[in-house]
């Protein structure tokens, strides 16, 4: 049973007699594209708003309009009926309005306690000081407020996605916001930790706050939406209710066309030679006795609860983690050293967080898609521009990367379009083992739909893959085998007749 089966519903929406907010006909453009053109969109209190559109559709854009994070080129905003200004982040606060981003906005350096309360730190007696007593206190506060129990003097570089995503919503929370944006705050939280955010945004349309919820899981649209819009290309596509549409209904409003949602493929049979064996491997990370094994033309999932390992062993196979004991072979040879000589052996990694591992932000989309095939593209170390844009701009044809041009900064894409780009380096670097972490993380249908087809053709034409999912149909119907782990080691592994999600649960939770 899934946390949204026990859920059920949030409470049904009391009709409101007007809107909290509105954003009337917002425009925004950007060099080459037009992000935002005439959208309207309007939240009322005590109301579950949720935002829907493919990636690059304009949702993110909209919220950082409405968040003051951008200046709207045309348009107008209305506060309880009232006109007001947003032209900075400050205004949008003093009005209530706190967004958690899928992208965090973490300081790493800092503990949770000061990220919490940045900018908002208590004066201490002495002028020039901060109350750090009562901002540690505070803290434990909000954190208990959304059942996180942590120490608020533990630093954020060393926390994982599933609790850094946790301490931007205390953030938020501690703003007493009266307008939340959450933008994909499920994507990297656990069962558990997904269950305590519902009642959290349960308890929080009961006091009237207004929440604003992007997100590309359909289940949770329709367990937890009042209200539903669409974009598509920067324009509001409709307004519905859940209980006016179906899901499919909803997919041809993103996307403007039929998507099929079922990631169909033809199980491997009969698998090629061993590409990637593991045995034996400990890391200081916290894994141990690993044994795993991945064979050409098959997909392989890794999965577990968040926290089980799973990023931690394909970072120790990568080379971007040391080990201490174990043995890895790749393509029949011992395969030591770091990410280098990963990427020199035909080894890519898709990292769990792209920006922060997977892409120069600062670089253009060209740059990005060419930087791991360097080596193999041009050997004898002479760079060749035009050689460099004719293999860009046909991974970004071949990928359907929407980008107005290769030159194009890859930090300005949509989160799906920068995921397409981190693919689209390891193809140009010719790859035989591909290590998929959360691939989809993020991702809209329609580009899921894209990815797990690339997948799928990329092991059929001879490659092998091993792919991390939190969301156990991915799994299950993309693998052709998977290994389950908890508390650091392999519990289990499960055969394609086996590999259901209930077996993934069980193999994850309790001891078999």
């Amino acid at each position: 049973m899934t946390v949204l089966e026990r859920n059920d519903r949030l409470p049904p929406l009391a009709e409101p007699t007007s809107p909290l907010f509105e954003l009337r006909g917002i425009s925004k453009e950007f060099p080459g594209v037009k992000a935002l053109d005439n959208v309207s969109f309007s939240v009322f209190p005590g109301e579950v708003h949720m935002l829907l559109g493919e990636n690059g559709a304009g949702k993110s854009s909209l919220m950082k309009v409405l968040c003051g994070a951008y200046r709207a080129d045309g348009g107008s905003f209305h506060h309880n009926g009232a006109p007001v200004e947003i032209a900075s982040p400050a205004d949008a606060q003093k009005l209530g309005i706190a967004v958690i981003f899928q992208e965090f906005s973490l300081v790493p350096y800092l503990n949770i306690a000061q990220n919490i309360f940045l900018g908002r730190e208590p004066a201490g007696r002495i002028p020039g000081t901060i109350d750090r007593k009562r901002i540690h206190a505070d803290a434990r506060r909000v954190l208990a407020s959304i059942g996180f129990d942590i120490d608020p003097s533990i630093r954020v570089d060393t926390l994982g996605v599933a609790q850094q995503q946790m301490v931007e919503i205390a953030k938020a929370i501690s703003q007493n916001a009266r307008i939340l944006v959450m933008d994909e705050p499920t994507a990297a939280l656990s069962d558990r930790e997904t269950e305590l955010l519902f009642a959290l945004i349960a308890r929080l349309k009961a006091d009237g706050v207004a929440i604003i919820y992007i997100s590309h899981r359909m289940a949770e649209v329709f367990a937890m939406g009042d209200r539903i819009t669409v974009l598509r290309d920067g324009r509001r596509i409709d307004e519905v209710r859940p209980g006016d549409v179906s899901s499919d209904d909803l997919v041809r409003m993103m996307v403007g066309r039929t998507v099929d949602m079922s990631y169909p493929r033809t199980f491997v049979e009969t698998p090629g030679k061993v590409m990637l064996e593991v045995k034996g491997l400990s890391a200081p990370s916290g894994i141990a006795d690993i044994d795993l094994v991945v064979r050409a033309g098959e997909i392989v999932g890794l999965c577990g609860l968040v926290g089980s390992g799973r990023t931690e062993v394909v970072r120790a196979i990568f080379g971007a983690d040391t080990t201490t004991t174990g043995e890895i072979m790749f393509d029949g040879q011992p395969k030591r050293g770091g990410p280098d000589e990963a990427a020199r052996l035909g080894l890519a990694l898709i990292p769990e967080s792209r920006k922060a591992e997977g892409l120069a932000l600062i670089r253009s989309v060209g740059d990005n898609l060419v930087v791991a095939a360097l080596r193999k593209v041009f050997p004898h170390g002479l760079f060749d521009q035009s050689k460099s844009r004719h293999i860009a701009k046909d991974l970004v044809k071949q990928l359907r990367i929407a980008t107005p041009s290769d030159k194009q900064a890859v930090g300005l894409l949509s989160g799906g379009n920068q995921q397409k780009v981190v693919i689209g380096k390891w193809l140009a670097a010719g790859a035989k083992l591909f290590i998929f972490d959360e691939p989809t993380r993020g991702i809209d249908v329609g580009a899921k739909s894209e990815i797990f087809a690339l997948i799928d053709r990329l092991v059929g034409e001879g490659a092998a893959a091993l792919m991390i999912s939190s969301e156990q149909a991915e799994i299950c119907h993309v693998c052709d085998r998977a290994y389950v782990m908890r508390d650091g080691r392999i519990a289990g592994e499960l055969s394609r007749e086996n590999l259901t999600e209930e077996n993934i649960v069980r193999l994850g939770m309790h001891h078999a």
